[in-house]
């Protein structure tokens, strides 16, 4: 019993943002764990080899999508994709996410915007096009990323913070609607992880030395230590568990 709690076999994921850092990892996770998984990202070279090394990894069926979260046109044609491909989705993994850092009298119109569109009205638009489907089947994990900056403020980040926040209220506010039809909501809050979007902040001492002086553990997140909460909210282990803020930030959101 103990081992099907936390298998994912004859599962089907849909994880945006899949091709690098978080969003492979959490796909590696997912089929490791039994799951079949469609990946999604804006570049098709990356998301075609990330594709390949999962499917040669894991041994799961990996289902590479050219998608930009923006679009709403191109995600329900994903998700129709994916249907087609597995005939159901068990999991939405929402990670497709950018920051762009700027002082707030300097936060472009434009720059804020995209921020938005992708953080928060990406998440939106992509439940709204797999719900359907999981209210169909009467079964669902939705898995929305946020930051621990959803909790605490950062300078030079209002737009990033903002709409983490966001993430985590919408998250939180779905997680109502649909808590009698089988799907669970919630929202995994990393801290700073060693993956590429984190390299040039890795490759300078003063600015490592600021952002892991927030962590009480003093370092950066191992990757593989995503790996247990997103297989465990993606399972039927969590099945009581929806509205909720799951924090893997080495204690940062603690202080």
């Amino acid at each position: 019993m103990k081992g099907q709690l936390f298998a994912l076999d004859g599962s089907v994921a849909f994880v945006t943002g899949g091709s690098k850092g978080l969003g492979r990892e959490m796909a590696l996770a997912l089929a490791q764990a039994g799951a079949d998984v469609a990946i999604g990202s804006r570049n098709e070279e990356q998301i075609t080899q990330t594709a390949q090394y999962l499917a040669e990894k894991t041994h799961r069926t990996i289902l590479p999508l050219v998608l930009d979260v923006t679009d709403r046109d191109g995600i329900e044609q994903a998700i129709a994709k994916t249907i087609a491909q597995f005939g159901k989705i068990d999991i939405l993994v929402n990670n497709a996410g950018v920051n762009i850092r700027e002082p707030i009298e300097q936060i472009e119109d434009a720059h804020w915007r995209k921020i938005w569109e992708t953080n928060v009205t990406g998440v939106l638009t992509c439940c709204r096009a797999v719900i359907p489907y999981m209210r169909k089947a009467r079964y669902g994990r939705i898995i929305n990323i946020g930051s621990a900056l959803s909790l605490v403020g950062m300078e030079d980040r209002a737009s990033y913070c903002a709409s983490k926040g966001a993430v985590l209220q919408l998250t939180r506010t779905l997680a109502l609607e649909v808590a009698q039809d089988g799907i669970t909501v919630n929202c995994i809050c990393p801290g700073p992880f060693a993956t590429e979007i984190n390299q040039a902040v890795m490759d300078d001492p003063e600015k490592t030395r600021t952002l892991l002086g927030n962590v009480p553990m003093n370092r950066w997140g191992r990757l593989e230590e995503i790996h247990a909460p997103i297989v465990f909210l993606a399972g039927r282990a969590a099945s009581y568990i929806t509205g909720a803020c799951l924090t893997v930030d080495g204690g940062w959101t603690a202080r």
